[in-house]
């Protein structure tokens, strides 16, 4: 099986996902060692949850099933490429792979549009669409501070 061969199984799930009314059309699927471990569908309108986009509830499967927060030696297969949101999760996830098919201009077109998301990120804090505040307090790096001085903490 090849890389086709996963993407096709992430359309399906996107495709199936549209036809039974369970929210976007967005499916993934991620694969080790030739085989499916995981798979996730966008939810957001059926379950009330903005983060619920189907490479992010992929991922959360995929780490519970190999009880691990990182998807070593994996390939994640997205039927259309993935939002910032997901992205971000993809890159902390640390995969082998990223595969796609339908690109962010076609997703648009549908009227998924995440390009304000990209051109935020860039904009300093002070001048964003939703106002951001930053609290100036004498606490603001005592987690760091205490997490650098832990000595058996995970590093991620």
């Amino acid at each position: 099986m090849d890389d086709k061969y996963f993407i096709e199984k992430a359309i399906e799930l996107a495709t199936e996902n549209v036809k039974s009314g369970a929210g976007g059309p967005f499916g993934a699927v991620i694969v080790k060692d030739g085989k499916i471990i995981a798979t996730g569908v966008n939810s957001v309108t059926s379950e009330n949850d903005p983060t619920a986009h189907a490479e992010v509830k992929a991922i959360r499967n995929a780490c519970e099933k190999l009880n691990d927060y990182q998807l070593d030696g994996c390939t994640i297969y997205s039927s259309c490429e993935p939002c910032p949101m997901c992205l971000g999760a993809i890159y902390w996830a640390r995969p082998a792979k990223l595969v796609f098919a339908a690109t962010k201009k076609d997703a648009a077109e549908a009227g998924f549009d995440d390009a304000f998301i990209y051109d935020e990120l860039a904009v300093p804090v002070n001048s964003r669409k939703l106002y951001t505040e930053i609290v100036k307090t004498n606490n603001k790096i005592k987690p760091f501070e205490l997490w650098k001085k832990t000595q058996d903490k995970i590093a991620y």
